[in-house]
Formats: C-alpha cells, structure tokens, sequence
C-alpha cells in the first residue's frame, strides 16, 4: 500500500487502543493529540479493543477488564469529546466477532504468518510455538473492525501498513462475493511525530516495564523519570560540547516544548558547550508538569465518578452496535446467508 497524505476532514475514521494499561506520553504524541484535533471535523470512532487485549492475556483476564474504564478515562482527559467521537466497547459489539469469524474463511494462516506486524509481534512477545490463535489472527479481527463502520482513513504508525493492507485484501474479496462494492478501502494517516522513545531510550515506551510516563503521573513522578532519562554518555561536563540526536531529553522538548525556537536554541547552546544535562532536564520537567496537570486532575475526577465514565462507553456501545450490525448483514448477504 503506498500511503497517501489524505484531507483530515469528512472522513470516517476508525482509531483505539488495547485496554492492557494506563495510556502515557506515547500514546499522547502519537495518537490522542491526532484524535483532539481530528473529531470536529471527521466521523470518528474509537474502540476500546478489550478482545484484542485478550489475544496475549488471556491468562490474566483481570488486567484487561480492569483498564476498560481507566482506558476511557484516559481519552476524556486528553481531550477526547463523546458529543464528537463515539467511544465505544469491542466486546459490546457482536458484530465484529461474526464478522471475524466471516473473514477467516477467506484468509490462510500461511497469509497470517507472512505478515509483517504479526512476525515481529511475535518475535518481541517470545511466544515460540506457543501462539495463541487470537494472537495469529489479529490481523483478521482488526479488519472487522475497519470494515464494520466503513472506517476510510486509518491513523496508523508505519508499522501497521500491512495490517490495512491485509484489511483492503478481505475488502476486495467480499466486494467480490458481492458483485459490488458493499465494502469500503481504508487509507492509512501517518504521524508527522516521531515514535517517542522510552525515558531510557533502550526500549518501547511501556508501563510494565516502568519507562513511561501516563497521563496522571504525578509531579515527583515526573521529576524521576526525567532525571532518569538517557542524555548523550560523552558529555561529562558543563563546558564540553553535547551531542542532541539520540538524546532523548532533546527528543521530548521537540515533542512537548510550545516553543520550537527556544528548543532550538537549546540544541545549538548544547552542541558548542556551557549547556549542561542538569539544566536541559529542569526545562523539560517544568514543561511535563504544566502539561499534566491539568490532565492529571481531569481524570483524576473522572475516576471518581465511575457511573459517568460507564454511561460515556455504554451510549458509545450502543450507537456503534447499530452501525456494525449493518455492515454485518451486507456481508451475509455476500455469502448468500440471508435466509430470514
């Protein structure tokens, strides 16, 4: 698929997330911010994709099921508006297990296995043989997903081009079934931002393995990570010269600082000497903390009204079962199963 730079207005869109844990700074710069700026002026619908969280937990249910509302939370303080994009629950949808189940029969595990995202999901997560078959099958699940709200722009990272394609494969199948297009392709939005690392620079961002900082985290927390944030080894002293790239003190002010020239400054203050780490990492915890504040105290209200954050994914449920179920009938319609 060769992506194009889509209008980011009057499209359907489809986004979400795994409820698998807090969201944090990642998913902030790579995801939320988008969202905020998207929902005005698009038809978006975000799914809080609980069954797909399952496919690497099922074991441990417990650490899905209790990050549903937190995952919720998570979007309103961000910025997320439920009067403009519908929230809604994977698992409250029948229709995408049907549709799942439907899109299976017409992709081969060969298919699933040449995967790009798959094979290297697969590869971090350690399975082995041990694969579980939801696991394998995410590609076919995050189809339905697409296609049963007719989603026509995917905000994506690189990495996940050939889940959409995979998505568009299964789309020209049913269309072909059908006779017509019944089905919608879906194009992918890439981030301008760069993924943004983990504070120690060494991994992905992650909260279980204690490198991120989520959208609550308080301003002590905020000062530990930062001071804990990987900077450039060589530059031992005030005077001596820093190098900025790969210095992920630099790439958070790139990501986060409201003022791109004073970065900039920073940089070249940094690179001839007389600028030292402790100053640059002061300058970013002053900014994290402006910037969580208010965020922090959002949802911290927001998790003390429990009802509230139900009643926004129950309404968002509901409006997104009726859109899923007719993409659901056009497609057994497709296969001839329209008896009744």
């Amino acid at each position: 698929m060769s992506p194009q730079p889509p209008l980011s207005v009057g499209h359907k869109i489809l986004t979400g997330d795994r409820a698998t844990g807090q969201l944090h700074l990642g998913h902030y710069v790579g995801s939320l911010q988008q969202r905020v700026a998207l929902q005005a002026h698009n038809d978006q619908t975000i799914l809080v994709a609980d069954m797909q969280g399952l496919t690497d937990n099922g074991n441990t249910p417990a650490k899905v099921a209790g990050n549903i509302l937190n995952v919720v939370a998570d979007y309103l303080a961000a910025g997320i508006d439920p009067s403009q994009t519908t929230i809604c629950l994977q698992s409250g949808l029948p229709a995408l297990a049907e549709l799942t189940m439907f899109y299976s029969n017409l992709v081969t595990i060969a298919r699933l296995e040449r995967n790009p995202t798959v094979k290297n999901e697969i590869q971090g997560k350690g399975f082995g043989r041990s694969i579980p078959a939801g696991f394998l099958t995410y590609p076919i699940s995050q189809a339905a997903d697409i296609t049963a709200f007719q989603a026509t722009l995917i905000p994506v990272g690189d990495d996940q081009l050939p889940m959409l394609e995979q998505t568009n494969e299964i789309v020209r199948k049913i269309n072909s079934l059908a006779g017509k297009p019944i089905l919608t392709e879906c194009q992918p939005m890439l981030s301008n931002m760069p993924r943004l690392p983990s504070v120690d620079g060494k991994a992905k961002m992650s909260k279980s393995l204690g490198n991120a900082i989520t959208l609550d985290a308080s301003d002590a927390d905020i000062a530990k990570a930062v001071k804990a944030m990987y900077t450039d080894p060589n530059h031992l002293t005030v005077d001596a010269p820093g190098q900025v790239e790969g210095n992920v003190v630099f790439t958070y002010l790139d990501a986060f600082y409201p003022d791109p020239a004073f970065v900039e400054s920073l940089k070249a203050h940094y690179r001839r000497g007389g600028l030292g780490d402790g100053k640059t990492k002061a300058i970013l915890t002053e900014c994290l903390q402006a910037m969580i504040a208010p965020m922090r105290e959002k949802r911290q209200a927001l998790i003390a009204d429990k009802q509230y954050l139900i009643d926004v994914l129950k309404a968002g449920t509901e409006k997104a079962r009726e859109e899923s179920s007719q993409t659901l009938t056009q497609v057994k319609q497709a296969f001839g199963l329209n008896i009744f």
